[in-house]
């Protein structure tokens, strides 16, 4: 039987892993300072979003303020790779 995963369900999957968490410890709502991501974890959660959804995510991790990708909260960056998903297959 195939196990189907949710796209919220796969980024939090991401985040946890590489935060060193339990998924039940991430949600939606979670900043990434909430869940004691520093910016090095952050640029590995960018590379492995970006392999894991075939997507080039706008962030420079030399100038985060001046990105347009929405980092403040899990649900941001679950919003914003469900652009860029959305924008590669338009």
């Amino acid at each position: 039987m195939e196990c189907i995963v949710s796209f919220e369900d796969r980024i939090i999957g991401i985040i946890a892993e590489l935060a060193l968490l339990e998924r039940g410890d991430v949600s939606m709502d979670s900043t990434l300072e909430d869940l004691g991501v520093d910016s090095m974890t952050f640029v590995e959660a960018v590379f492995a979003l970006e392999e894991a959804f075939e997507i080039d995510i706008p962030f420079n991790a030399n100038e985060p303020q001046a990105s347009d990708f929405d980092i403040s909260s899990v649900r941001s960056i679950v919003d914003g790779v469900a652009r860029l998903v959305a924008a590669k297959t338009e």
